[in-house]
């Protein structure tokens, strides 16, 4: 009696486990060759890498450019400031480890999880904001004249702050909701408008500043105007352009027209690790900053 029910349970075992292969495989989909796991191969970039800079405190997360021309790092417990010849001009240490960056006017907005540190323009402390609620992991921060916005990963809700650091808006409640598989989240302010990422449905939404969702663009596929994988961009950053754009899991820089259409690889063929995406920024479309947080180097790309 005990080796008939071993094998009716082996058996049952068994089946449960054919079962969970089969409904597997219709889940995932047909296979997909190896010849294509990397797609960014059949392009080609129309620009390079000219330069690129060991950041001297090491860790590096996030990288901001100034309108004068100046650079902006961030990662771990510092920030610094550089010309665009990575001559440093001052760093700041912090007490919690830098995730985001931004510079507008003459003061520098640096994020951590929960805090946005204001730093003056010769690399002193001038103020703390936040927290602003619990479980907050913020992953982007965004400046203008007006306004400073940031991205919460945790909650997956969108800040807009007064200069003030008050909260006048916030983005990503009740039926328009962000959706954020894992934790990359972007935003950016101009003017009255915020654009941001909603990277499980691999697009970029455009809100107004009081929070009304007003249009977007975007769709899943390795093409070259399409983003990949299970949640992209992941970062993003307004050029004159349009958009300047990264993804994880095929690492790839593209600029994006205002309507969302392709113009170019600024990196495509590239040896960076493909599950660490690079962090980007340019103030004026012309020179581009990648700042990798895997071999914590900040890469400069100029056209060929």
């Amino acid at each position: 009696m005990k080796k008939d029910a071993a094998a009716i349970f082996s058996l049952v075992i068994l089946l449960a486990f054919m079962g969970y292969m089969i409904y597997d495989a219709f889940r995932a989909g047909p296979a997909v060759s190896n010849t294509t796991s990397r797609p960014g191969r059949d392009y080609e970039a129309d620009w390079e890498i000219k330069k690129s800079f060991n950041v001297p405190s090491g860790s590096l997360s996030s990288v901001a450019a100034g309108q004068d021309g100046n650079v902006f790092v961030g990662g771990g417990l510092h920030v610094s400031a550089m010309t665009k010849d990575f001559k440093e001009l001052w760093s700041v240490e912090t007490e919690e480890s830098i995730t985001a960056l931004a510079v507008s006017g003459d003061t520098v907005f640096a994020a951590s999880s929960e805090l946005i540190y204001l730093i003056s323009p010769s690399g002193k402390l001038i103020g703390e904001w936040g927290p602003y609620e619990a479980d907050c992991l913020i992953t982007s921060v965004s400046a203008s004249p007006r306004y400073v916005v940031f991205a919460d990963a945790g909650n997956k809700r969108i800040f807009v702050l007064n200069k003030g650091g008050e909260v006048v808006t916030m983005m990503g409640q009740g039926n328009e909701r962000f959706v954020i598989p894992s934790p990359y989240f972007d935003v950016a302010v101009s003017g009255n408008l915020v654009f941001a990422t909603n990277t499980g449905y691999r697009r970029i939404e455009t809100w107004s500043i009081d929070g009304r969702k007003l249009s977007e663009f975007g769709e899943a596929g390795t093409a070259p105007g399409a983003f990949c994988g299970c949640c992209n961009p992941v970062h993003f950053a307004i050029v004159p352009q349009g958009f300047l754009t990264a993804e994880k899991g095929i690492n790839r820089i593209k600029i994006l027209d205002k309507e969302g259409k392709f113009i170019a690889f600024v990196s495509v063929n590239n040896d960076f690790n493909q599950s660490v995406p690079l962090d980007v920024a340019s103030a004026d479309g012309e020179t581009i900053y990648g700042a990798n947080s895997f071999d914590n180097k900040l890469y400069v790309f100029k056209r060929k």
